[in-house]
């Protein structure tokens, strides 16, 4: 499925009714979807097991970041219920990535596939200045950036959440085959909320990210079904002028 459709939406809802709902009525059958932290701390698994009974590939969201012991016990649990992308702060270090990555190694069923680790670079509403002044990281976010994709490839992620505006050097850094996943996109003419580095679907797929994240632009449109398929027309029409890998 997420070869040939690895545009994430993101189901930011406040229970699993209404994310269910929306997904039926607009005819959102069996896409990629991403769970985040206020739809899975109010369901728990259950969302899990019924989105992957509707055949949705699933991307949770939980950004863990923890002492190692801690996130590889995490880990080994959140294997077990079957989504296929995972992920972590990279600024938990590479230590707490390793312990993550060997957590889902022993908590995948035998002959079943283990989800792929992702980890989070710096958020898409964090600025330039908030690095500078409000996390007291010295560095700039380019430098920053490069530096935990490249702690994250070390350790053994499958690949890294960054801005759009970075995924294309982060291949050069660590390779075609570490993945790139991007959230804070926006269709043309959408606001930008709390985001601060964004882009479209277009310009995601030009600059070389493997995957996409999108959320109230789809959400939060009069026409959701329409808002989907433009999102996955555009990435669709830039992707053919493009090399791509398969996301999983």
């Amino acid at each position: 499925m997420l070869k040939n459709n690895p545009l994430f939406l993101a189901l930011d809802f406040p229970n699993g009714e209404k994310a269910i709902h929306f997904l039926q009525a607009h005819n959102l059958h069996q896409v990629p979807v991403k769970v985040g932290m206020e739809l899975y701390y109010q369901e728990g698994p259950t969302i899990i097991s019924r989105l992957k009974t509707q055949g949705h590939p699933i991307f949770l969201d939980l950004k863990l970041h923890d002492i190692p012991n801690t996130v590889k016990k995490a880990m080994r649990g959140l294997a077990s219920l079957g989504v296929d992308v995972v992920n972590v702060h990279a600024a938990g270090g590479k230590e707490m990535i390793k312990a993550a990555q060997e957590g889902l190694e022993e908590g995948t069923p035998d002959g079943e596939r283990k989800p792929k680790l992702l980890a989070v670079t710096q958020l898409t509403s964090t600025s330039s200045q908030v690095l500078k002044d409000e996390l007291l990281i010295s560095k700039n976010m380019e430098e920053t950036v490069s530096h935990y994709a490249r702690l994250s490839r070390d350790a053994g992620a499958d690949g890294v959440v960054c801005s759009v505006h970075e995924a294309d050097w982060i291949h050069t850094l660590c390779g075609d085959d570490f993945m790139t996943v991007t959230p804070g996109i926006r269709l043309k003419g959408n606001a930008f909320d709390d985001q601060v580095r964004i882009a479209t679907p277009e310009e995601a797929r030009k600059r070389g990210a493997d995957a996409i994240v999108i959320g109230r632009s789809v959400t939060s449109s009069l026409d959701p079904t329409t808002a989907y398929a433009e999102a996955k027309k555009e990435w669709d029409d830039e992707k053919r002028t493009t090399n791509s890998q398969s996301f999983i």
